[in-house]
């Protein structure tokens, strides 16, 4: 049986690090359900991506934050359109969501993780994994400009509220959409966001090796309380991982079963029993429990693919000598 690659989704079919061909996937996904959508304004939106997390916008540095990436961002806007086209396969429709609904959703993913991208004017920030704790309001705010800009202006608000269902700044509660089909979406939103990246083949070594470093960067690693003490919430990758099963079963199954209402199971009318998201979360979920258990994290033997920040990490140094209690922790890694 031939292994997943890397770069490929679930399916072994699509590589996720290739926009164009995310692009391709995602229209013809969208035909088998929607003949007439407007492909164009898609089309647009991913070229626009593209040279976003590329570095060709003339405002933003490239993506360069590690774990946080273009192959992320691609890879859930490709599980969200898997889940779409999941619901409308399986019931009438008359209960469809609709194209108008199901691109407004795919645009949302594609700039969900925009709040990461710096401006070439910001001088505070040296790395895209500082604004961790504001990405989602800035992801919603990139969104509003971009609908404006593609004269979709009257759906910017939405796409900017259903964007906090991949995060924790706004509970899910709380999140302000105009119909129970455009929040069946948002839960889509949310639910693609953790299961996309957490069935990645690499995902454990993309924790061990990129999260920490974002957590590092984005103060999350260690916490300082009101009377100035500091708490180290991360002390290691190691550490990391081993708090990453807890973290599945307080945060994670509590999101996707009962805050998005097991909108997974629509993989299984796109796939037809083929594939499954989850399947290879909970295989990844597996592992690390053999990885803790034997206490060898040199049982993380894959291989990331490379992406800009891997390559180039601009601002890191600059960034850890400014704050050296983060940088002792890298170098305790």
């Amino acid at each position: 049986m031939k292994k997943r690659r890397s770069q490929y989704d679930v399916s072994d079919s699509v590589n996720v690090s290739d926009s164009y061909q995310v692009q391709q996937a995602v229209l013809e996904i969208l035909d088998d359900v929607y003949p007439d959508f407007d492909r164009q304004i898609l089309q647009k939106a991913f070229e626009d991506c593209h040279q976003l997390f590329d570095g060709e916008h003339p405002d933003y540095h490239p993506c360069d934050t590690l774990y946080h990436d273009k192959q992320h961002t691609l890879d859930m806007t490709l599980a969200l359109t898997r889940l779409i086209n999941g619901h409308e396969r399986s019931i009438t429709k008359d209960k469809r969501i609709g194209a108008d609904r199901a691109i407004l959703g795919i645009i949302t993913a594609l700039y969900h993780d925009s709040g990461y991208l710096r401006r070439k004017h910001d001088r505070k920030h040296h790395n895209g994994a500082e604004y961790t704790l504001t990405h989602v309001s800035r992801s919603a705010e990139y969104l509003k400009r971009y609908l404006h800009k593609i004269n979709k202006g009257e759906l910017a608000q939405h796409s900017a509220n259903m964007v906090h269902y991949t995060g924790l700044e706004v509970a899910p509660a709380h999140i302000r959409l105009p119909d129970p089909q455009t929040h069946l979406v948002g839960h889509m939103l949310g639910t693609a966001d953790l299961i996309a990246q957490m069935s990645d083949r690499c995902y454990l070594e993309k924790c061990y090796e990129r999260l920490y470093i974002e957590f590092v960067l984005a103060g999350i690693a260690i916490q300082v309380d009101k009377d100035g003490k500091e708490h180290v919430i991360y002390a290691s990758a190691e550490d990391l991982l081993r708090k990453t099963p807890g973290f599945f079963e307080r945060e994670v199954k509590i999101r996707l079963d009962k805050l998005f209402n097991k909108v997974y199971q629509y993989e299984d009318s796109h796939f037809k029993g083929k594939h499954s998201y989850i399947q290879n979360v909970h295989q990844n979920q597996d592992y690390l429990q053999k990885v803790l258990e034997a206490n060898d994290f040199e049982l993380l033997r894959r291989k990331p693919p490379e992406n800009y920040g891997t390559q180039t990490f601009p601002g890191l140094e600059e960034y850890l000598n400014q704050y050296p209690q983060q940088k002792a922790l890298l170098k305790a890694r």
